[in-house]
């Protein structure tokens, strides 16, 4: 596994629910992450979610000099509306043509809430295939995991295996005209892995369950340790069990180092801050976390 990994993997928080003290940047509910991922003279960027405000996003990446054409790929974690939305305008200005967008085959379903009404909450209008396609995307479906580039590949499907999670959310889809539960199949992560360091595991939402995430990545290299779990957990609804159970579980995976936000909650960053003491920190618009191989 020597040959296929990173020499260097930054990780830039461009969107979450907070921002860092004393920070220019704009805060929103949702998610975006800028990842420069560097093997052999060659870097490569990139974006993971694009949160629900292009406007802030865009604004953000300004003030931190990131250009948005400097992206080189795109990777969505799963379809609500906080991780997606804006993702036409963000391709267009991009400004390139067959921009790669890795996402889930059931990405653009008909996903909504009952409670306190009906609202859908997936993938908005604005944001449909052929408006991102026109922006000059190419969506690339896919269900397994796909590399993005060596040291660099989704997770594809997760398998739920635990039996204290869950995907958080009490939500429906529409499939052949039938509504049915939807379970969020489509909850995607991303892994790197750094020489020397071991595995990156980079969540969106984690409606698959972050430990059925952090177990497939320790299975899938079981030579490596987990060097970094970072992204939202969703357990901000998760009761006091499930939540101790988790902060157990990653701690005794062993996960190295933890940074956790956006659907989080407090009550999980505390008894994540609990177990891992200095090895936790919470996510915030701003922050940026750099591995570099040894």
């Amino acid at each position: 596994m020597g040959d296929s990994m990173l020499d260097y993997l930054s990780i830039r928080v461009l969107a979450e629910d907070s921002v860092e003290y004393d920070s220019p940047y704009l805060g929103q509910h949702g998610i975006s992450l800028l990842l420069t991922a560097g093997r052999n003279g060659v870097t490569y960027r990139i974006l993971f979610d694009v949160a629900q405000d292009a406007d802030a996003l865009l604004v953000n990446m300004e003030r931190m000099n990131i250009a948005p054409s400097s992206i080189d790929a795109i990777v969505i974690s799963h379809n609500h509306y906080d991780h997606i939305g804006g993702l036409a305008r963000i391709t267009a200005a991009a400004k390139r043509t067959d921009l790669p967008i890795v996402v889930h085959p059931e990405t653009f379903r008909t996903h909504f809430t009952t409670s306190p009404f009906l609202k859908h909450i997936g993938a908005p209008a604005s944001d449909s295939p052929s408006r991102i396609e026109e922006a000059g995307g190419r969506l690339i479906f896919t269900t397994d995991p796909l590399e993005i580039m060596p040291g660099v590949e989704t997770s594809g499907e997760i398998p739920r295996n635990t039996d204290f999670e869950d995907a958080g959310l009490s939500i429906r889809q529409i499939k052949d005209g039938h509504i049915q539960e939807d379970q969020v199949i489509d909850d995607t992560s991303l892994f790197a892995r750094v020489r020397g360091k071991g595995t990156v595991v980079i969540t969106g939402c984690s409606h698959a369950g972050i430990v059925n995430i952090t177990d497939l990545a320790a299975k899938r290299w079981p030579e490596n340790p987990i060097a970094l779990l970072l992204g939202g957990f969703h357990l901000i609804e998760a009761g006091e069990e499930r939540i101790e159970q988790t902060a157990a579980a990653l701690h005794s995976a062993p996960v190295r180092r933890v940074a956790a936000g956006h659907c989080t909650g407090f009550r999980a960053q505390t008894a994540l801050s609990r177990v891992f003491g200095p090895a936790f920190e919470p996510l915030r618009t701003g922050l940026e976390i750099t591995l570099t191989g040894e």
